[in-house]
């Protein structure tokens, strides 16, 4: 996964995370990504400099600050914490569509997905748990996976 800062072409700021900057690539072509303020679909990458952290750094490293939902944050308006609340209920709403909808597979999810993309067993709706580099070689071979979005109260 890799995290972009945007703009849009009316100056709004945002981050946004992506599978690979091909995905980025791809989904800005097709106009998918768009400005959560104002909609706009002309959206261009912000210059970003990489947090990188050394194997010695990373226990030492500060874990990133924790999302506020409730509490503005300087240059927050309630616009756009409106708007927030409307993803994570819509993010929800897909993550339970697809928790009733679909098989949990638990582990054998790579396994499965191969079966399915290979044409081994018959195409159906799963989800289950895969290791990051598990979900990478799926990926690297073609099969089409997601996340499931997490959400802020899920870590609780």
């Amino acid at each position: 996964m890799i995290r972009y800062s945007l703009h849009c072409e009316r100056g709004h700021a945002f981050e946004s995370w992506f599978q690979s900057s091909s995905a980025y690539e791809a989904q800005e072509k097709r106009k998918l990504v768009n400005c959560p303020v104002c909609g706009s679909a002309k959206v261009e990458r912000a210059i970003m400099a990489p947090q990188i952290v050394s194997k010695k750094g990373r226990e030492s490293a500060v874990p990133a600050p924790a999302v506020a939902t409730d509490v503005a944050t300087p240059g927050s308006t309630p616009l756009l914490m409106a708007q927030e609340r409307e993803l994570r209920a819509k993010l929800r709403e897909l993550r339970d569509h697809i928790v009733k909808n679909a098989d949990n597979v638990g582990e054998r999810f790579p396994n499965e997905a191969r079966k399915m993309h290979y044409g081994d067993i018959e195409h159906r709706p799963i989800y289950g748990e895969a290791s990051p580099d598990e979900a990478r070689a799926l990926i690297d071979e073609g099969v089409e996976v997601s996340p499931l979005p997490v959400l802020p109260e899920d870590r609780n």
